[in-house]
């Protein structure tokens, strides 16, 4: 009787553990393809109420054309994320000459001494539609780092020359004839080791140890854990489209 209920015991726990794992290996939407639940607009006191974040055609959109008269702007998940695969579909747009990005496992800090009043720390994964090699490479915006970190640069300039082999040499562009164009990126995250592809291509394999995980991502509660968001920057006229975002997250 008691060998009969310590299998019984191990199986329901096989079960479970089973269970459990597929749980984890589970894609999961974090765009309903209606609306913003879920997310939320991060931006300093000036920039509240303008309504450059939006949900039009099935699509996350962020049009600022026309406009330059704003901060730093960004679209964040509620919920924050540490390991996991994210992919997801974004089109850009030839007259748009901004910039934008994907955050990850960043925190935003709207303290006192926040740059601008208000600042999302964190690593980004760069798209740069006038600029397509700079698309997939990481850039670091968290306060005391502000600086290209694949590849390993002192600040936020770059060349070509600087792009890491494997760089996108082109990026698909919207038409209104065919405005089923559309560019996939996926990010990759497992302890402090970053993969980004784009369009199917790898373009960054980064171990982020000494960097992700030093002093200043800690003070900023950033680089291991947070959430994810696009960027708009500061003063540009940007048009861009993101949608079919899934994450996987993995077991810890």
């Amino acid at each position: 009787m008691k060998f009969k209920r310590f299998f019984l015991y191990a199986g329901l726990t096989f079960m479970i553990s089973v269970l459990l794992g597929c749980k984890n290996d589970q894609w999961e939407s974090l765009f309903n393809g209606k609306n913003l639940e879920g997310w939320t607009v991060k931006c300093i006191p000036e920039d509240q109420g303008k309504m450059y974040w939006d949900v039009k055609e099935g699509c996350i959109t962020c049009n600022s054309m026309g406009d330059r008269d704003h901060n730093y702007i960004w679209l964040l998940t509620e919920r924050e994320y540490e390991d996991f695969h994210l992919k997801l579909k974004f089109q850009v747009f030839r007259e748009s000459a901004g910039n934008s990005g994907v955050q990850f496992r960043s925190r935003y800090d709207n303290s006192d001494s926040a740059n601008y009043g208000g600042w999302l720390n964190g690593p980004q994964v760069d798209i740069h539609g006038p600029d397509p090699f700079r698309t997939g490479l990481i850039y670091d915006e968290t306060e005391g780092v502000r600086r290209w970190i694949h590849p390993f640069l002192r600040d936020w300039r770059i060349t070509p020359e600087q792009a890491p082999k494997g760089a996108l040499e082109t990026i698909l562009f919207y038409y209104e004839d065919d405005s089923e164009i559309w560019n996939s990126m996926e990010i990759i995250c497992r302890g402090m080791m970053l993969e980004t592809l784009v369009n199917g291509n790898p373009v960054s394999v980064f171990n982020g140890e000494g960097i992700l995980d030093d002093e200043a991502h800690s003070l900023q509660g950033s680089g291991d854990t947070g959430c994810i968001g696009f960027q708009l920057h500061m003063g540009d006229e940007l048009e861009i489209r993101f949608k079919d975002i899934y994450i996987k997250e993995f077991a810890q």
